[in-house]
């Protein structure tokens, strides 16, 4: 840890609420780098030096202020860091007067120091964390022992199961997320499930990710109680940060490099169900939507499979495609067909010979079957 010029300032910001006595602060080179008195800064202080090679208090009255350079008569303390001297402070002033004060400062300049040091190491953690994150979804040259070995150097455990899940951050019309709104967020998604891995994936589009720990029974994911969280989180999100959100879970997949994989299905989901009016959606329960969704996105695939069904649209007002709609969302079902329709059996078969001919696809056969059910789902 070192002391920089903002450090410094802060220093004799606070000091100088506390005595009405000229504060300096130097570094461990003995450069003075804060002072009360602007006209001293960047100058070396060799009372300060005494102070760091010795590790000790060093009074200065004035007739060693005089043997000194950029010295003024006063006390000097060590700002100890970690058993390390890394700078010191002093106050100007006879040393009878200012020698009650000299424990204060000193404890008001290294509990800033320690405050700052915590900063530093919080921000350091969430830096790493963010970059294990990416390389775990994004998939990383790192082998599997390398990354576990970055992760139990953060403190985080990559043995336990997890998934992930892609949060879309929506804020108010018009508006943009503030400051303190991803540190809301980024808070409330960490404190959601103990042990949750956190990060802004987009900034531009405010997608987060979390590496949720989940519960195996025999291999198996219970989802439930996952289920149970997440909606309670995205309740908390829009009650205390002002903006609303849409949660995608994806698949479990065992292993560090089965994230990867988890992140895969979830960001699909969450790309499919972004016009949708569910919140919290979990790839499983969305399986077929989510990957027949990456074929419309192929223009000559979805082309090919929605062909068959455009010939239906054009004839008889299209009857028949609708037909065949309710047809496939009743699970090719006789009698629930008849029922939605509100038509005889005989109709019905009608129909679907129609459907037939007009697609040269039989429907008694799967491949044909599927291929217009996949039609019907990237219409």
């Amino acid at each position: 840890m070192q002391i920089n010029t903002l450090i410094a300032q802060q220093i004799v910001a606070r000091a100088t609420k506390i005595i009405q006595f000229p504060v300096n602060v130097m570094d461990d080179l003995g450069q003075i780098i804060g002072s009360s008195d602007a006209a001293r800064l960047h100058h070396t202080h060799e009372g300060a030096l005494l102070a760091i090679n010795d590790n000790r208090i060093v009074e200065i009255d004035q007739a060693m202020a005089s043997t000194l350079s950029g010295v003024k008569e006063g006390i000097n303390l060590p700002i100890v860091y970690q058993d390390e001297v890394i700078g010191v402070v002093g106050i100007s002033g006879s040393p009878d007067e200012v020698r009650r004060y000299g424990e204060l400062v000193k404890m008001t300049a290294e509990l800033i120091v320690e405050h700052e040091a915590m900063l530093a190491q919080i921000q350091w953690d969430k830096r790493h964390r963010e970059e294990l994150l990416l390389q775990l979804i994004q998939g990383s040259s790192l082998s599997e022992a390398q990354l576990l070995s970055v992760a139990q150097n953060l403190k985080l455990d990559l043995a336990q199961p997890r998934v992930a899940v892609a949060v879309k951050v929506i804020p108010k019309v018009g508006q943009i997320l503030s400051l303190e709104q991803q540190q809301r967020l980024t808070q409330l998604f960490e404190s959601a499930t103990q042990d949750n891995i956190v990060g802004m994936v987009s900034l531009a589009s405010n997608d987060w990710v979390l590496l949720k720990p989940v519960r195996l029974k025999e291999g198996v994911w219970q989802h439930q109680h996952d289920r149970i969280e997440l909606e309670k989180l995205l309740h908390n999100v829009e009650q205390q940060s002002g903006v609303s959100a849409t949660i995608a879970v994806g698949e479990y997949f065992p292993g560090v490099e089965g994230l990867a994989r988890s992140y895969d299905t979830a960001k699909a989901t969450l790309d499919f169900t972004a016009n949708k009016t569910s919140r919290v959606l979990f790839y499983h329960r969305h399986k077929l939507a989510v990957l027949v969704a990456g074929l419309q996105q192929d223009e000559w695939r979805r082309a090919q499979l929605v062909a068959p069904l455009e010939k239906l649209q054009q004839e008889s007002k299209s009857v028949l495609f609708n037909t065949l709609q309710v047809y496939l969302m009743h699970d090719c079902d006789l009698s629930l067909t008849c029922e939605a329709l509100s038509i005889h059996r005989n109709t019905l078969r009608y129909r679907l010979e129609k459907i037939e001919q007009l697609t040269e696809l039989k429907l008694n056969q799967m491949e044909h079957r599927v291929l217009l059910y996949l039609g019907y789902k990237c219409w």
